[in-house]
């Protein structure tokens, strides 16, 4: 591995391991939502079938962080059990963290068929579990929005890594504003970290218990 991967590397497991220490003192049962690392033979698995399939390997950045999780595991609210909308693995403002086999499910095209994004991405996170047909992506360029089928260019990252994107996740947690993120915002509920718009809030009728951070 190159000094730069190294780097690459420790600067995820730095800003991954301050948000897991912030989910730990504040939204602990997020924080129990995280997977065990992803194996290496997974990992490898994932770069090899981007390599054979798309003639491109696994994002480094995302490689370091199913190193660190390979993925969430919603956990059981009793509080949650009627209104059934707070997944406590959906801590991150682009919702839950794809490990691997999620993560190249929307990705690999189907048999026969010509590759339809526009970039050496993959997708890492969404909000959209039952699909996915939305979420963020990961490539050299950086992080940032995709969606089926209208927007698969990829050509308009937010955030030059992985690390960054979290750093600001974590920033925004800590020092604010609340809406650096986009108009969903930080707040807690039943121990979870979950990001919704005041404005125009997905969360029904446990809205009343959600507390925004700041």
């Amino acid at each position: 591995m190159s000094v730069q991967r190294n780097d690459e590397a420790g600067h995820v497991a730095f800003a991954w391991r301050k948000m897991t220490d912030w989910l730990a003192e504040h939204a602990p049962v997020s924080r129990a939502s995280l997977l065990p690392p992803a194996t290496e033979e997974e990992i490898a698995s994932a770069d090899s079938l981007l390599r054979q399939q798309l003639g491109f390997g696994l994002p480094a950045d995302l490689a370091a962080l199913w190193r660190l999780c390979g993925g969430v595991e919603h956990q059981y609210i009793e509080a949650n059990e009627e209104e059934g909308e707070v997944g406590s693995g959906a801590f991150l403002p682009g919702g839950i963290l794809l490990g691997p086999v999620g993560a190249l499910r929307p990705r690999l095209p189907e048999t026969g068929r010509a590759d339809v994004w526009g970039a050496a991405v993959v997708p890492w996170l969404t909000g959209d579990e039952s699909g996915p047909e939305s979420g963020h992506y990961v490539g050299a360029d950086g992080v940032g929005r995709w969606s089926l089928p209208d927007n698969l260019g990829c050509d308009k990252p937010d955030f030059p890594s992985i690390a960054a994107y979290l750093e600001a996740v974590h920033r925004t947690l800590t020092e604010g504003p609340a809406d650096a993120m986009g108009p969903d915002v930080p707040g807690l509920v039943w121990g979870c970290l979950i990001w919704d718009d005041p404005e125009a809030p997905l969360l029904d009728d446990a809205l009343e218990h959600w507390h925004p951070v700041h």
